[in-house]
């Protein structure tokens, strides 16, 4: 799915508007390992994940990496807290894969919203999808056993499967590399 297709799912725009949505937009490229937001680093931009995989990680208190959120082709990630509070990332993003990003800055995205006033319609509702699945990620972390987790998401996220290291899976759920090997064999 392109960008524009993307887009068309929530608003319309014409082409001339659309030219001016991308005009916002600055496109980078990430090779794996390399990071879109820097631990400490104040986010300064919403990144659609144009083509790649992502990881958004922190710190546990005893130093352990811990997987938050992981985004793939046609999604939209950021540090929101920093991005809109101006503070400091305690976040990573980084890239599992190589991917190609467009970049929106908070200034960009003012502008932008006040240019095509309906483009604040589509991040609304990217929003509201965003905050969907994460109060499914709640529920089911506060209703599930480990193991039910697990097959929820390599049922529901399949792509995922294909792209994400099982370590890294296992930090996202919170068990071990192990543990999921022992399901693995299970099933």
């Amino acid at each position: 799915m392109s960008l524009k297709e993307y887009v068309q799912r929530y608003i319309s725009l014409s082409e001339e508007e659309y030219t001016v949505f991308l005009s916002y937009l600055e496109t980078k490229s990430f090779a794996p390992g390399t990071q879109l937001l820097a631990y400490e680093e104040r986010c300064q931009s919403r990144f659609y994940i144009k083509k790649g995989c992502v990881r958004m990680y922190g710190y546990t208190e005893k130093g352990k990496e811990q997987i938050y959120h992981f985004g793939i082709d046609n999604w939209w990630i950021s540090n929101y807290e920093s991005l809109l509070n101006d503070t400091p990332s305690h976040l990573v993003i980084e890239a599992i894969e190589l991917t190609e990003v467009y970049c929106l800055t908070l200034d960009k995205f003012e502008q932008l919203c006040q240019q095509l006033p309906k483009t604040e319609r589509l991040f609304r509702m990217v929003m509201e999808r965003a905050y969907m699945a994460f109060q499914k990620r709640l529920e089911f972390l506060f209703s599930l056993s480990s193991e039910e987790q697990y097959r929820h998401f390599i049922e529901v996220n399949a792509a995922f499967t294909q792209r994400v290291p099982q370590y890294m899976l296992a930090s996202y759920l919170g068990v071990t590399p192990e543990f999921i090997s022992k399901i693995r064999s299970k099933m």
